[in-house]
């Protein structure tokens, strides 16, 4: 190609050239790599409320003092004896623990009619004030309701173990009615006679136990769990001494409607040494209640 020609092709393709460098610089603009989007970190779930509602029942034995009316009586009577002679045949329980976290409510109720015999009671003395003799114990018959409720925090984890401290209160009310055998030397004056019997009845007694304890969970596999539960209470407040000892296995068998459905066996223990009034109007229960635990919890 001669000069002149060459030249004049240059001069026509500079300008598409420089076009062209400008559109291949763009294009490899835009085809760079886009910045990477923002990961978005997940919120932790928030600690929500479940309820859990366990009615059981308690087969109880009890082993003590009860004195009505300054007339003491002592008390040996396994759940066999209880359940043969009782208006029911065992206490009725009702538990519940609302739970949110590391922090719970609780409460629990319990009711029952208590009739014995004189196989399982045995006259022990009068009350000082008291005179005269005492006459054989023919039966012993007392009603109660036991109210505790408190709140609980899991201060410890430790793989399936959680440790749990609890305060709060165990309300109690009673009423006994204790027929002795009337006796020559028996003071009648405060007693009601019916037939040849002399029955002291104490009324209603009612007292208020602060208590404090605590309570150990070990998770042996999914959907079930050991526990052991102790409290101390009382303290002059309104018994003299209270302590109460409760463990147990819960294992989970179905769910329905969103609904967890547990079995409940354990074995409770509950002692109490309450007293009030002097003489005749003396008041006394020094009694350990104990005796195993059958139940179906509900959790949701």
């Amino acid at each position: 190609m001669c000069p002149s020609l060459r030249h004049l092709c240059h001069g026509l393709l500079a300008p598409f050239c420089v076009l062209i460098a400008m559109g291949g610089t763009t294009l490899a603009a835009d085809l760079s790599p886009a910045p990477a989007a923002a990961v978005e970190t997940p919120l932790a779930a928030l600690p929500t409320w479940t309820f859990r509602f366990t009615p059981y029942g308690w087969l109880i034995s009890l082993n003590g003092t009860q004195t009505v009316r300054g007339r003491s009586e002592s008390v040996n009577a396994s759940f066999l004896d209880v359940l043969e002679q009782s208006d029911s045949l065992v206490a009725l329980m009702g538990d519940a623990e609302l739970r949110n976290g590391p922090f719970a409510l609780f409460g629990d109720v319990v009711w029952t009619k208590i009739g014995l015999d004189r196989s399982t009671v045995r006259s022990r003395a009068l009350a000082p004030g008291v005179s005269g003799t005492v006459g054989a114990a023919l039966s012993l018959d007392v009603e109660m309701a036991i109210v505790e409720a408190g709140a609980a925090y899991e201060v410890a984890r430790l793989g399936p173990l959680a440790f749990d401290v609890l305060a709060g209160m165990r309300y109690w009310h009673q009423s006994a009615d204790l027929s002795l055998g009337i006796a020559a030397g028996v003071q009648t004056a405060d007693l009601a006679i019916a037939g040849a019997r002399a029955i002291a009845r104490s009324g209603s007694v009612d007292w208020l136990d602060p208590l404090v304890g605590a309570r150990i969970r070990y998770a042996v596999a999914p959907g079930q769990e050991l526990f052991l539960r102790g409290d101390i209470g009382g303290f002059g407040a309104g018994s003299d001494f209270s302590w109460q000892a409760f463990g147990g296995y819960g294992f989970d068998f179905g769910t329905y409607n969103g609904i967890t459905f547990s079995g409940v066996i354990g074995y409770r223990a509950l002692s109490v040494d309450y007293a009030q009034g002097e003489g005749r109007r003396r008041y006394e229960f020094d009694m350990l209640q104990h005796g195993p635990v059958l139940g179906i919890s509900a959790r949701f």
